[in-house]
């Protein structure tokens, strides 16, 4: 237990650091997003491209991998949505944006700290081909479902093809398509270029941690527990066992992408979910889960860990 903890204690002290110092004000709190960005635009890409670039072509692109995790998260996203909409009568828009919460997890953020220090290098594969599923396929039907519940005269299909749109302009989706690239030619960058990626990549996780933090000051959800309940539930619990489940029938895959899988499906929301929530004036809801669900998630990975 002291492995396990020594594991996942100084991932959520430096999210506590981050959350004093924009609790208090040490970082002004107009940064924290500031921070976000250089995560997501460069240091995440960079993460991504060095992971790629450094495997084979087949190691990449392993279809039952990619076909497992969707498969998981697209079975996750479909059960909150529908008990969403049904059984708690909420709109499309509301039932999608809780959907994505309990089916897109913080992969980038938390999740690749984590699997870092468990599983080693295996984790930037495991996070390139998270993000693959994570940016083609949960968060562009997510979104289209969300767009189509605002009623404001945008076909579902037309809504898909700006995601897409913007999709292609997406840092994230560019490195996997560089890094694709580089694999596939064997083309090697230059050594300053690739000190440079090399420093980016390592910033990533501890700069993602601290901005966490800044993310969860002010955050809150009174009134709204059912409905967060849902969203962490589906999260920190049907996610890992749709992973568990979905990955015991796939045949001939490498037992440490197994384990990382269940890693990355333990681990909270996206970081940018409260923004997705903002933009459908879901912002108090979508904070006020990522909250419930970072706090609970030292005890759900510490369990997972223990048992890995």
């Amino acid at each position: 237990m002291l492995a396990v903890l020594s594991i996942t204690i100084p991932i959520f002290l430096l999210i506590g650091v981050g959350f004093l110092a924009f609790r208090f004000r040490i970082v002004p709190p107009e940064h924290a997003r500031a921070l976000g960005a250089f995560v997501l635009n460069f240091a995440l890409p960079a993460l991504i491209l060095r992971a790629l670039s450094s495997h084979r072509v087949s190691e990449i692109l392993n279809l039952r991998y990619l076909a497992g995790y969707a498969a998981a998260s697209l079975l996750v996203f479909a059960l909150v949505f529908t008990i969403a909409r049904r059984a708690r009568g909420r709109s499309r828009t509301e039932s999608a944006i809780q959907a994505m919460g309990a089916s897109v997890s913080n992969s980038g953020f938390i999740g690749y700290a984590v699997a870092s220090l468990v599983l080693g290098e295996v984790a930037g594969l495991a996070l390139s081909l998270n993000m693959i599923v994570e940016n083609a396929i949960v968060l562009p039907l997510a979104l289209g479902l969300a767009e189509a519940g605002r009623g404001e005269g945008a076909t579902l299909a037309a809504t898909i093809r700006g995601a897409a749109l913007r999709l292609a302009r997406n840092p994230l989706i560019l490195s996997i398509l560089v890094g694709l690239a580089l694999a596939l030619t064997g083309v090697v960058p230059p050594a300053p270029v690739a000190r440079a990626i090399d420093m980016l990549a390592n910033a990533a996780a501890a700069v993602a941690l601290f901005s966490i933090g800044g993310a969860l000051v002010g955050a809150h959800a009174t009134g709204l527990v059912a409905d967060v309940a849902l969203i962490v539930a589906g999260k920190l619990v049907a996610f890992p066992l749709a992973v568990f489940c979905v990955f015991a029938l796939v045949p001939g895959l490498d037992p440490v992408l197994r384990k990382a899988a269940l890693v990355f499906a333990s681990v909270p929301m996206i970081a940018v979910y409260p923004l997705f929530g903002q933009v459908y004036g879901l912002g108090r809801l979508a904070a006020g889960a990522m909250v419930a669900a970072t706090a609970l998630s030292f005890l759900t990975i510490s369990t997972l860990l223990y048992f890995l």
